[in-house]
C-alpha cells in the first residue's frame, strides 16, 4: 500500500508515524523547507503518549514535488481547509485511477453533497468549493471522509509530540463499507490507531462541527478559552444558540446528534483552558477556517430556507475580524 500524506503537521505526522510503525505500508509525507530536510537527514521523530521516549521512523520518506513520489493507494490531507485550493494542481501527480482522496480536515467538505441521496443530493457549496474548481480536479467520487479527534503539536521541524487520542472515523460519502475504505481503516489499526468504517460519517463530520461553528468564531473575538467561553454565561448563551441553529440545520439533512446542546457545550468546556485552532491561527497570522467552519453552515441554512441569524452575525464579526488580520 502506498500512502502520501499531503501536510506535514502534527496530525499528518501522527497518521505518518502510526501508519509507517506497521512496516507495510509505504508512506510518503510532501514536506518543504525545514521540515522536508529533517524528516530526510533524521527521519520522522515522534513522542506517542506525550511520552519520553521518541520513536525514529527512517522508513518515511519526505518530498518536496509530489511528482517525485507518483500514484498511490491513498493520498490523506492533513491540511487546513482553505490550503487545498492552493494545492489542487500540485496534488495531480499523486493521482492515479483509484487513488482515494482522504480529507483529513475539520468543517465540511467540498464532497459533502456527493451521494447524500437528502434534500441537496448533488449540490455545491461556494463557500467550500468556489466555482466548481475542487469538485473538478479532486472529484468527490475518489473522496473518503476522515475525522480527526486525536491532538498533536509540532515540537520542532520533523518532530512531533502526540498528547492524546487515537480515533480517525473514516467513511464513504454513499455510506458504504467499500473495500478501500476497509483496507485502509486495516492499516491504521494496525499502527494503533483507532480508525473504524462509519456508514454515517457526515454524523460525525457534524459532532465535530456543531462546537467548531460556535466556538471557534467566539474565541477569535473574544480571545477566550474553551472554559472561559463555556463558563462565562454571555458567551455561552451566544455559542448555544449558534449551535441549536446549526443542530436545525444538520437534522434537516437527516444528520443524528447523539448528544444535545448543554452535553456537547459541557464536552467543550471539559476541555479546560484551550485556545481554538482559529485563535491560534489568528493570532500567528495565518490562514482561518471561516469558511468550512461557518460560512458552509450559513449558507446550507440558506439552501434550506432555515433562518440562522445567530451565526450570521457573528459570522459577520469574524469576517472582519479576519480581514482586518490578514487571515481571510
Amino acid at each position: 500500500m502506498k500512502v502520501a500524506i499531503y501536510g506535514a503537521g502534527a496530525i499528518g505526522g501522527h497518521i505518518a508515524a502510526s501508519l509507517a510503525h506497521t512496516g507495510e505500508v509505504e508512506v510518503t509525507m510532501i514536506a518543504r523547507g525545514k521540515t522536508l530536510q529533517a524528516i530526510n537527514d533524521h527521519g520522522l521523530r515522534i513522542y506517542f503518549d506525550n511520552g519520553d521516549t521518541l520513536s525514529t521512523y527512517s522508513n518515511v520518506t519526505a518530498v518536496e514535488d509530489p511528482a517525485e513520489a507518483g500514484p498511490q493507494d491513498y493520498v490523506i490531507l492533513a491540511l487546513k481547509a482553505p490550503v487545498v485550493r492552493t494545492i489542487a494542481d500540485a496534488l495531480q501527480p499523486l493521482l492515479g485511477p483509484d487513488t482515494a482522496i482522504v480529507t483529513a480536515m475539520n468543517g465540511v467538505p467540498w464532497w459533502y453533497f456527493h451521494a447524500h441521496g437528502g434534500p441537496l443530493d448533488g449540490a455545491r457549496l461556494e463557500s467550500v468549493d468556489p466555482n466548481g474548481e475542487l469538485s473538478e480536479k479532486l472529484p468527490p467520487a475518489r473522496c473518503l471522509g476522515c475525522v480527526v479527534y486525536p491532538a498533536a503539536e509540532i515540537v520542532e521541524p520533523g518532530m512531533i509530540r502526540h498528547e492524546y487520542g487515537n480515533r480517525y472515523m473514516l467513511g464513504e460519502p454513499d455510506g458504504s463499507k467499500s473495500e478501500r475504505a476497509q483496507a485502509l481503516s486495516k492499516a491504521m489499526n494496525a499502527g494503533g490507531l483507532k480508525a473504524p468504517v462509519r456508514p454515517r460519517i457526515r454524523d460525525d463530520i457534524w459532532l465535530k462541527l456543531w462546537g467548531n461553528v460556535a466556538f471557534n468564531p467566539i474565541s477569535a473575538l473574544s480571545l477566550g478559552t474553551l472554559a472561559q467561553i463555556a463558563g462565562e454565561p454571555g458567551t455561552r448563551r451566544v455559542a448555544r444558540a449558534m449551535m441549536v441553529e446549526a443542530q436545525a440545520v444538520a437534522e434537516a439533512l437527516g444528520v443524528k446528534m447523539t448528544v444535545d446542546v448543554d452535553t456537547r457545550i459541557k464536552w467543550a468546556g471539559d476541555v479546560g483552558e484551550h485556545k481554538t485552532s482559529m485563535l491560534q491561527d489568528l493570532e500567528r497570522g495565518r490562514t482561518m477556517e471561516v469558511d468550512s467552519m461557518v460560512t458552509a453552515v450559513s449558507e446550507i441554512g440558506d439552501k434550506l430556507t432555515i433562518e440562522t441569524p445567530a451565526i450570521d452575525t457573528v459570522l459577520g464579526l469574524l469576517i472582519q475580524r479576519a480581514k482586518l488580520a490578514g487571515c481571510y
